[in-house]
């Protein structure tokens, strides 16, 4: 098992990847002035492009929703992966083999590259079939799909493609292009019989499985032809790329659509899959060969940001004694999730691909919107397996289906549905209400998620109405989990950090007003600070550590600035990278904005010139703050008691205004 990455290989993956080039596979970036590119944000939909990167601080900010982060969290979002899994794929873009702690271990270059190869692999395969269904061997395949009702454009989008009937075919393809035979064992795609490896699908329909960042890792075939004498669906084998638990069959298409709608379809077969999304249900996902189990679970809640607030899973199948089996095996896995699980069964038991073939799109649409709570399919389920016009049914009836109402999370729900329970069984509410209660109980003494108590993490905001006004929401879990949040100077969970008592709030941070002239100079000079830190040396340095912030959250990223220091200067990414270690959680979101927005300037001496000007304006702010503190000093003083004094102000004045003088010519 991999352990922890080394946090200096983190940091530099982080350094040497750009952001831009990888950015630039998701988005299309223009240029926004010097060093900075704008497009279209890929976490929220907007006509007008807010989604600012700027490469040389390694950094995105969407002013628009408020998305931020850099290189590493914008791969976790868009692909939808863990810190750890996003580093990795990073490192081995850009071919760099990272450490572990604690003795772990984790992809070596070896391992990286031959990862590489049987992708390359796939890659060239799913090619190799797609070409093939344009050919005339392959007509049985097309009129297959026709029949359907998927026309060129859905086997495109899907790529769909053909293995030819021969039984070396893809085997010749992929010699031609220079891959061993050893290699191509290990791609799940071929045989191996006494002459050797020969091609695994032939003469059937392939849907190449995509994994969620859309590489293809292994492919699903099926049957074409009577005189086949293999399964009617032939899925790749587990290899190294394909493990049938982890996939989901449309996952690639779907992830954007599940995570911005806060909704997943699980429907059972390719092109059931194919249906929902030509039909508009583009939430729809498959599994491969397999029940719906922990593995996908975990892929779901994460795609769905099951955290408590939200969100749906919707569970599709045929009416079948099979389809009503796979959704109690369902309803087993219902208490991993936090999100509402429904069920989706057409009456006549037609699966969403004939339901679209037979009805249309808005019928395969009108299904999933009729959806109902898996808990009571699962009820009624239940009851189907008793005779009720007994006695001895309607007893065994409601011992069975008592802790399944008991298990409804919503503590509203539970009770009204014991009432309907007992409608179904004719028997009294009271009576169906003690074996719901005592159901409840001995769940409590067995095991958690038996009462409904399957809330999410806790959450806070600790920006004020920053979260409100200017799409600054950012999850407190991590603070108010240890009870505060550190020390000025410290960064947050390193050793040694003692967290302030429970009883200490969170500071909250009101967005400055930018009608104030104070607060839009303090914010310009934080703007040119983060971007250009080389700006900050010698008696720079010391001048702006001088600086007296008044605007709070100014202020606090003043204060981190000057407890990070300029050791990692040189470096603008690392040393914002730092800083956002350093300065309060809740501010991150406003230093990411800060270090982002472009800068009016479209040349490196236009910029220098006008950071030269801000930065001279600050501290001209600065020495008119502090000439007025003096100038009041002076007025309260008795100049023939305390001449001494009364000169020594007067020479401080007088220096102040030589400096304010000096800043001008300067700037």
């Amino acid at each position: 098992m991999a352990g922890l990455i080394k946090r200096e290989d983190i940091d530099e993956v982080r350094q040497r990847t750009d952001i831009k080039e990888v950015v630039d596979g998701y988005v299309t970036l223009k240029g926004a002035g010097l060093g900075s590119y704008k497009g279209l944000c890929p976490f929220h939909d907007e006509r007008s492009p807010s989604f600012t990167v700027r490469p040389q601080v390694g950094r995105y900010h969407c002013f628009g929703c408020g998305e931020d982060g850099d290189v590493i969290s914008f791969v976790q979002k868009l692909d939808h992966t863990t810190f750890h899994e996003a580093v990795e794929k990073l490192a081995a873009r850009i071919g760099y083999e990272l450490r572990y702690e604690d003795g772990g271990s984790g992809p070596n270059r070896e391992e990286i590259g031959r990862r590489q190869r049987l992708l390359d692999a796939h890659k060239i395969a799913d090619e190799f079939f797609r070409a093939q269904l344009l050919t005339p061997g392959a007509a049985e395949g097309r009129n297959f799909l026709y029949g359907r009702g998927f026309d060129r454009a859905a086997s495109e989008q899907f790529g769909v493609g053909y293995a030819p009937q021969g039984w070396d075919s893809l085997l010749k393809h992929l010699r031609g292009r220079g891959f061993t035979d050893a290699e191509l064992k290990l791609t799940g795609m071929f045989s191996e019989g006494n002459r050797g490896i020969y091609d695994r699908f032939r003469g059937r329909l392939i849907w190449p499985i995509r994994d969620i960042a859309g590489d293809t890792i292994g492919f699903g075939a099926r049957k074409l032809y009577e005189d086949d004498q293999g399964p009617k669906y032939l899925n790749t084998p587990e290899t190294a790329l394909y493990k049938k638990s982890h996939v989901l069959y449309g996952i690639d298409l779907a992830k954007r659509t599940i995570a911005k709608d806060r909704q997943l379809v699980v429907v059972e077969g390719y092109t059931d899959v194919m249906a929902c999304h030509l039909a508009g249900v583009t939430t729809a996902v498959a599994t491969c060969g397999t029940a719906f189990g922990t593995d996908h679970i975990k892929i779901a809640r994460r795609l769905l940001s099951d955290d408590g607030s939200g969100g749906e899973v919707i569970f599709t199948f045929d009416g079948d004694a099979a389809g009503q089996k796979a959704a109690l095996r369902a309803f087993e896995e219902d208490q991993r999730f936090v999100a509402q699980t429904y069920v989706a069964v057409e009456p006549t038991g037609a699966d969403p691909c004939d339901l679209r073939q037979a009805k249309g799109d808005a019928a395969v649409r009108d299904l999933i919107g009729t959806r109902r709570p898996l808990f009571e399919f699962a009820i009624r389920a239940t009851l189907r397996r008793h005779n009720l016009d007994t006695v001895e049914g309607r007893i065994s009836a409601l011992r069975e289906s008592a802790p399944v109402v008991a298990q409804i999370r919503d503590a509203g729900m539970r009770p009204a549905y014991a009432r309907e329970l007992a409608g179904w069984l004719g028997m009294p509410v009271e009576d169906v209400s003690r074996a719901v209660g005592a159901a409840m109980k001995r769940g409590t003494q067995g095991g958690p998620g038996q009462q409904g108590g399957r809330g999410g993490a806790g959450q806070g905001n600790g920006f004020g109405s920053i979260g409100q006004q200017g799409g600054y929401q950012q999850n407190q879990q991590g603070y108010q989990n240890q009870g505060g949040y550190p020390q000025q100077g410290q960064n947050p969970g390193a050793p040694g950090v003692a967290p302030l008592p429970p009883s200490a709030a969170l500071p909250a941070f009101n967005r400055p007003d930018p009608r104030d002239p104070v607060a839009a100079m303090e914010r310009q000079a934080l703007e040119v600070v983060l971007q250009q830190p080389s700006m900050l040396e010698g008696t720079t340095w010391e001048r702006f550590s001088e600086a007296r912030f008044s605007t709070p959250a100014y202020l606090a990223i003043h204060e981190a600035i000057r407890a990070t220091g300029l050791a990692s200067a040189a470096d603008p990414a690392r040393w914002v990278a730092e800083l956002l270690q350093e300065v309060p959680e809740p501010l991150r979101p406003l230093v990411s904005e800060l270090s982002v927005v472009p800068l009016p300037a479209s040349t490196e001496d236009a910029v220098q010139r006008y950071c030269r000007d801000i930065l001279a304006r600050l501290f001209e702010l600065q020495i008119t703050r502090v000439k007025a503190d003096k100038m009041g000093q002076l007025q309260r003083l008795d100049a023939a008691a305390n001449p001494e004094e009364f000169q020594r102000l007067n020479r401080e004045l007088m220096e102040l205004e030589m400096q304010r003088r000096s800043l001008r010519a300067d700037s």
